[in-house]
């Protein structure tokens, strides 16, 4: 791979198909001029020169521009942009190209385009790139470009110039019968922009959503340029016309979004409907849409608890989700705002939430006005209000948003390739990479009418929608809402829960033998907070929670916590206020802390050895290679008389002396593949590969001729087989372990909103509604709220109260305990439990699902982790950590945990389980 290819890749952090994509492209540029250059090749020229270096793709059959051009094509939310920011590097790194022109369809995605190449910005393409840090390239817009600095200044010093034009525009001022303005004479260059660039010896254009304007009048004028190279981006390289879909012929490399689902790069695709839902009951039109917007209104809701709920587990930035809805016309789009504004839906809730995008909000121009295009692109933003977006376009592109969830499509006749592209604006993920939540990681289509089409399509192994959710089964009609709790500690203390955007249930203290808060003034309640937070701050410089009561500690703990507080207060008089004493302040919190929560520690296991990758037998799949000898042939032509002929050549001037030399070569031009760890698997892959194809080809000269002109799509299929059978073997661990001062925090569980806390030793009438319930009255919980799974749970936290060993216990949450039993999949055992000499982890289980082999490797991870806590804990002061795997049959109100431990279904003790 090109050493420039390998250091943008690992600088920007392209994800494969990107890196993929860029190794592409630098094969293309070493195949053309990237100068203008006299006497010019033809073009027919430059086609065979590239389309041989490539290795002839099925879909590059021609240019389809009067200057070199390919696309790419990558699915929507894989990141076509920041590959475009990696283009334009390679070039300057490795062919010092200066001049860039970056079009867009639309005003939409010329103002995203802007931003994006605007350095300091959130999603800046060079960010990594440290010498566009001191030198950040020049960005020439439709609106500055007359002004001519940007030129004088590019001109003086050796930036780049990256020019970025909205081509709508280009068209609309060409339709008008005038003088595109870039065409226009300027005063500051004494000749026009477009001359200007036309002049420039090594353009390169790259045209953002391509497949928009390929037949456009501005794009006409843009060939006048003549650049040296174009690339095109879209995630659709076709054109839907009257006659039919029209597929690109320039495509160099495609990634196409089945295969971005299956890599988890993108949302997974879902489509909805009601339970025994029949559409032909519904003959109006508007009853349909009312039903549908219901639903999706259902799901949105269910989407934002879900969401809420994974930040607050995961202490990650809130994601505040909206939904679209494809309206059939402008009319229709203004009856579906009014509607959704008005009292008769959801009582109001969405008044004022609501953004229409369509021509009648613009004066019926192409582009959106800059108010909307401003809504649209702060969509995200938790200070935008918007939570309903009413679109007439379902296929608007420039959206790059993480967090569209549910679209509803109105009135639409059914079409695949209209659902492929309708959900392709909500596919991106907003944390960067699938979470496991499965809401968290969805975006749902509400198709109540054609639901049973696109399930049948769901079954074509290329279909982008695998799976149906069914409103009222996957997803509750009954609304969700955040409870934030907080501990027990803070109501010990007096501190009040503080405000939130979602219900709360502050802390109490009502724990036995509590008769009051310890801290009485407003002001060490306050400071108290304070010092809370700062002691959250210390786990890993801490060994345990006795570490706390350390003078020094506390002393610095004291310091940092006053400062804080004293900074956020307005400045007071000397003697008008009393002020709390800091360190006085700092014991009372550390003592009710060590007394009212169970110290679960983070256990971590550190590779400190030698890391060796090793790989699992097993056999190659080599039933899709069928790839032919292509014809190996140069094209001559005669300059003077045009005359053309060719002649049977030897394009490959280097031959391998081995056929299986050439895929291990493109094996070990992937980074993670060490040819010294595995020689020996990589030529026993390589032979099956030569044995696969001697078995269909007959001549062995042929053998190498598809090696020599496949072996990168060869390698990376072995390379893709090999990568699911790697395991990482270490020689050594190190195992860390620090306190979790998340066990001091706020936790966040979803119930009902008809339904309020429910005391836990009340009997449930309806089981089904278990997990939606929140429970209270606890005496010994760390929290004085919480959620159960069962009822067999319910009814073991009732055992822990009534057992007097119990002095303690929780549910905890992906913040409190992270056991990993798998590479990427962590655990939460569903207790933690202390008592005076011991503290376990608990696991309620049914019966049947004791054998369960998934439920088997969880207990044996958190026995280990059980092992690892305890060692720590002897030499910290600490008690030893149990792990109990428990019969939910065995769980009767009589029962304690010490009973329970003698007949658990898995215990692991020094030197042995069972």
């Amino acid at each position: 791979m090109n050493a420039n290819v390998e250091s943008i890749t690992s600088r920007l952090s392209l994800r494969r198909p990107q890196r993929d994509a860029l190794d592409v492209f630098s094969t293309l540029c070493a195949a053309v001029p990237l100068r203008k250059v006299e006497p010019a090749p033809t073009l027919a020229d430059l086609f065979e020169r590239v389309k041989t270096a490539l290795g002839a793709p099925a879909h590059f059959t021609d240019f389809e521009r009067e200057f070199p051009n390919a696309c790419f094509a990558l699915a929507t939310g894989v990141g076509k942009t920041r590959l475009m920011g990696a283009f334009i590097a390679y070039l300057h790194a490795e062919h010092g190209t200066r001049n860039f022109l970056v079009l867009a369809p639309n005003l939409t995605i010329y103002r995203k385009l802007i931003a994006d190449f605007t350095p300091n910005t959130s999603k800046y393409v060079f960010k990594g790139l440290g010498e566009y840090a001191s030198a950040p390239p020049l960005i020439v817009t439709g609106e500055n470009f007359e002004e001519g600095s940007g030129v004088r200044t590019g001109l003086l010093w050796d930036h780049i110039r990256i020019n970025i034009f909205n081509i709508s525009k280009l068209n609309s001022e060409t339709r008008a019968g005038k003088e595109p303005r870039i065409k226009r004479l300027s005063e500051y260059l004494g000749q026009s922009y477009y001359e200007h660039l036309a002049e420039q010896k090594d353009l390169v254009i790259l045209m953002d959503e391509a497949h928009r304007y390929r037949a456009d009048a501005g794009m006409r004028a843009i060939a006048e340029l003549k650049p040296v190279l174009g690339v095109e981006l879209t995630a659709t390289p076709h054109i839907e016309r009257s006659s039919g879909r029209v597929d690109f012929r320039d495509i160099a490399y495609e990634y196409p979004l089945a295969k971005a689902m299956e890599d988890g790069l993108v949302k997974e695709p879902a489509v909805a409907t009601r339970e025994n839902f029949r559409p032909q009951d519904f003959a109006q039109e508007d009853e349909l849409d009312r039903i549908k917007l219901e639903d999706g209104v259902r799901l949105h809701e269910e989407t934002k608890v879900e969401l809420q709920l994974y930040a607050q587990e995961n202490g990650l930035p809130l994601v505040k989700p909206f939904m679209l809805v494809v309206a059939k016309d402008t009319t229709h789009a203004a009856e579906l705002v009014s509607l959704l504004e008005s009292e008769a839906f959801c009582q109001g809730a969405y008044k004022g939430k609501v953004l229409q995008v369509d021509s009648s909000k613009t004066g019926g121009a192409k582009d959106e006005s800059e108010e909307t295009v401003e809504q649209l692109l702060t969509v995200e933003r938790t200070e935008n209000k918007v939570e309903i977006v009413v679109h007439v376009n379902m296929l608007k592109e420039g959206w790059d948003v993480t967090n569209l969830y549910t679209i509803v499509p109105l009135r639409a006749a059914y079409s695949r390739i209209l659902v492929e592209q309708t959900i392709g604006r909500g596919l991106r993920l907003p944390y960067g990479a699938r979470t496991g939540v499965d809401a968290v990681d969805r975006l749902t289509l509400v198709s109540h009418d054609h639901f049973d089409k696109i399930i049948e399509d769901a079954r074509r192994p290329d279909s982008v929608i695998r799976r149906g959710v069914v409103i009222g089964k996957d997803v509750a009609t009954e609304a969700r809402t955040v409870q934030v709790v907080q501990p027990v500690l803070r109501g010990v203390l007096g501190i009040d829960a503080p405000a939130t955007t979602a219900a709360v249930l502050p802390a109490t203290g009502h724990q036995a033998g509590n008769t009051g808060p310890v801290l009485t003034t407003p002001e060490q309640r306050e400071l108290a907070a304070v010092v809370i937070g700062a002691i959250r701050t210390r786990g890993a410089t801490l060994r345990s929670l006795s570490d706390l009561s350390d003078p020094e500690v506390q002393a610095s703990i004291a310091a940092e916590a006053e400062a804080t507080w004293l900074a956020s207060r307005p400045p007071t008089l000397p003697g008008i206020v009393n002020l709390p004493d800091a360190r006085e302040v700092t014991r009372e919190v550390v003592e009710v802390v060590r007394s009212q929560v169970i110290e679960v520690p983070r256990v971590m296991v550190v590779p400190s050895g030698e890391v060796k990758i090793r790989y699992r037998e097993f056999s190659l799949d080599l039933s899709s290679v069928r790839y032919q000898p292509p014809d190996e042939k140069i094209v001559e032509v005669e300059i003077r008389t045009g005359e053309r002929r060719s002649r049977a050549a030897e394009l490959y001037a280097f031959r391998e002396q081995r056929a299986e030399d050439y895929i291990v070569s493109g094996l070990i031009d992937f980074d993670d593949v060490d040819y010294d760890q595995s020689k020996d698997l990589l030529y026993s892959l390589a032979t099956a590969v030569v044995t696969h194809l001697r078995s269909y080809l007959v001549e062995e000269d042929a053998v190498f001729k598809v090696l020599r002109a496949y072996r990168a799509k060869i390698a990376e299929l072995v390379h893709q087989q090999l990568n699911a059978q790697r395991y990482e073997e270490v020689g050594e661990y190190r195992v860390e372990v620090r306190p979790n001062m998340e066990v001091i925090a706020e936790t966040a569980f979803d119930s009902a909103v008809t339904d309020s806390a429910v005391d836990f030793r009340a009997p449930i009438a309806d089981l089904s509604r278990i997990r939606r319930m929140l429970f209270v009255g606890f005496r010994k919980c760390v929290y004085p709220a919480q959620k159960f799974q069962s009822d067999p749970e319910r009814r073991f936290a009732v055992v822990l109260e009534e057992d007097a060993s119990v002095e303690r216990w929780m549910r905890p949450s992906q913040k409190h305990l992270k056991i990993y039993y798998r590479h990427d999949d962590s655990y939460q055992p569903d207790f933690v439990v202390q008592t005076a000499a011991v503290s376990y982890l608990c696991e309620v289980k049914a019966d049947n699902e004791l054998a369960d082999p998934e439920v088997r490797e969880k207990a044996k991870a958190a026995a280990l982790w059980c092992e690892r806590a305890t060692d720590h804990g002897a030499a910290n002061g600490g008690r030893p950590w149990r792990y109990l795997l428990i019969k939910d049959s065995d769980i009767r109100l009589n029962a304690t945990l010490a009973g329970l431990a003698s007949i658990s279904e898995f215990r692991r003790e020094r030197g042995g389980a069972r």
